[in-house]
This record gives C-alpha cells, structure tokens and sequence, in this order.
C-alpha cells in the first residue's frame, strides 16, 4: 500500500500557525530536510531551546487530538507491526512503511502522532525499534537471553528452523527479537550466531576463508578461495581478496590444513596437518601393524590431494619405514 506521507504531514502542518508550522518542520527534519537542534531554532527566534521545546509540545499535543487511528495509513502502520510480534526494528519498519528514503521522517513524524506507537530507543542490548504492546521490551529481554545462553551452548551457528526449536515463540516475534537484537546476528551464511563469532562477524582473510570453506564444504584452492570470499561479498563491496594473501594467512593458522598444492581443508572435517610422511606414520600408528603400500596410499589420499607416486616415494625414506618379505610397510 503507497500512501503520500509528505502530502499528509503538510495536511496536518495547515493546522498551525506559520511559526508553529515552521519549527515542527525544522525538528522532524520534514521537507527532505536535515532534523535541528532546540537550539538551533532558539537562535533564529530569539528564544531560548526550552522555550522552542513548549511550543513543540504544544503543537504535537495539538495534533495528536485532531488526528485518528482509524485513518488508513495508521491502520496500515499497525497492521506491519501486527504480522511480526507487535514490534519492529525502526530501520526495517521505515523500509516497509515508505520504501521511497525521502520520505521516512514524515513517516517517523506520524508516527509520533499516535499514542498506540511507542518507540524504545537504542541501548547496549537493543536497536531502536516501535512496539505497540506496553510489555515487548520485557518480552524482547527475556527471549533475548534465552536465545543468547542456548546459542552459546550449542556453541556453533544455526539455520533459522534450528533458532525455531529453541524456544516456545510465535517465529514472526522470535525473528523480531533476533532483528533488534545487538548480540545475535545473522552471519554472511544466513546462519544465526553470536556476533562475536568470527562465523558471524568475520575480521581478517581467516574469519572470511572459514566462512567460505564452511559454506562450500569442500577443500578449496586458495585462489578460488580468494575469489569466492569476493564473489560473495565477505569483504564488502569494493574490497578483493588477494590470493598469496589468503594462503600466507592460511597456512599459518591450526584450523586450516594443506592437503595439496595450494588446496585447503578444515581440521574439523576430520583433516590433520602435516607432510604426507606426517601422515603415513600416524596411519601405521594406528594401525599398530605393518599394511601394504596400496592401502596406505588409500588412507593417505583420503587425508591428501597428492599423486600416488608421491606417497610411494615418501615410503622409501628408511630412517622412518620399513618394508617386510610381504612388501608391506611398518614404522623403521
């Protein structure tokens, strides 16, 4: 539904005197203009900012008595709020209430003008949002925590329906809360998390290459790696990736693991770093008995993208293995 917002404001302004008019307009910041400061205004009246204040008051209480809920735009500003928990992000509800930007502080004036609307400001724990129930902060509060405590618990990342079964809330007014809430975002992989996570808020080339290899889940080259952190934006637009720079920084870090020329793996897909020779020893470690080179080679490639040639050589080193009359190979 479109309405004139800038039309209905000036409607209601002609109930003013010019003054009135005039300051109203200057503090709601109306006509595409920036919002001034009681002071500000004083200054060019030759008044004082409280003073400005009582006639602001005055006026706003004057249009409060002459306007109705029942007019359609109201109706249609309580219906947004209705359909997601009784409350909204101020950011996101300007965005549905007036997609044209222009035009959201007369929206944001209107708002004002009707007593159901309240708006809680920003804090530590919340974005500004407009509720119309008297208890949504208690409410938000209390959801807020328990989203809080069972996300860190789980302590990994969550798609919306996992978020859904964590506590009895309508969605609309559970996705509501996660919206304003300022310690729980959603991440670049449309996973919900904490928002010191590095999953969630991803800093340096090693927060971004997780995010990618996470979402891929597949190893990577860095210098695909490097350009899928572009493709998708993990840096923000007009930033890029350079690939030695992903793979200086990779190569580094413990989560990260080598398994072939230049191809990358997570140590949490069961991955271990090391040389390929690294990895024969702990295969027979393992295995506590001498097995034969194809098997090995099986078991190396599972963990390394390397030549089979290259796993048969690395057997030949005899200051680490050994090979019995039955060919097959034992730590030296």
């Amino acid at each position: 539904m479109i309405f004139n917002y800038q039309e209905i404001s000036h409607h209601l302004l002609d109930n003013l005197s010019d003054k009135e008019k005039q300051i109203v307009s200057r503090r709601f910041g109306l006509d595409q203009k920036p919002r001034e400061t009681l002071q500000a205004i004083g200054a060019d009246y030759g008044v004082t900012r409280e003073r400005v204040r009582q006639i602001e008051g005055a006026c706003l209480a004057k249009l409060k008595s002459e306007i109705s809920l029942q007019e359609p735009f109201f109706q249609f500003f309580l219906n947004q709020l209705k359909t997601s928990g009784k409350l909204r992000k101020e950011e996101s509800l300007l965005k549905i209430l007036s997609p044209e930007a222009l035009f959201r502080d007369d929206v944001l004036f209107l708002l004002f003008l009707a007593d159901e609307f309240e708006r809680i400001a920003e804090d530590r724990s919340f974005y500004s949002f407009w509720t119309i129930d008297n208890n949504s902060l208690g409410s938000a509060r209390k959801i807020d925590a328990d989203i809080f405590r069972k996300i860190k618990s789980k302590g990994r990342p969550l798609e919306d329906g996992e978020i859904e079964t964590l506590v009895s809330v309508e969605p609309a007014l559970l996705f509501t809360v996660l919206e304003i809430s300022k310690r729980i975002e959603k991440g670049p992989n449309g996973l919900w998390g904490l928002n010191d996570w590095p999953e969630i808020n991803p800093r340096g080339i090693k927060d971004k290459a997780l995010i990618i290899l996470q979402k891929e889940k597949r190893p990577l080259h860095f210098r695909e790696l490097a350009q899928l952190i572009d493709e998708n934006k993990v840096f923000g637009v007009g930033r890029r990736a350079h690939p030695q720079t992903v793979h200086n920084e990779l190569i580094k870090d413990e989560q990260f693991v080598l398994i072939g020329r230049g191809t990358y793996a997570l140590k949490e897909w069961g991955y271990e770093r090391g040389l390929v020779k690294d990895v024969i020893v702990k295969i027979l470690e393992k295995a506590r008995r001498p097995l034969p080179k194809d098997e090995i080679a099986d078991k190396v490639l599972e963990q390394r993208k390397v030549k089979r040639n290259t796993i048969l050589l690395n057997l030949r080193d005899k200051k680490l293995f050994s090979k019995n009359a039955k060919g097959c190979y034992a730590l030296a």
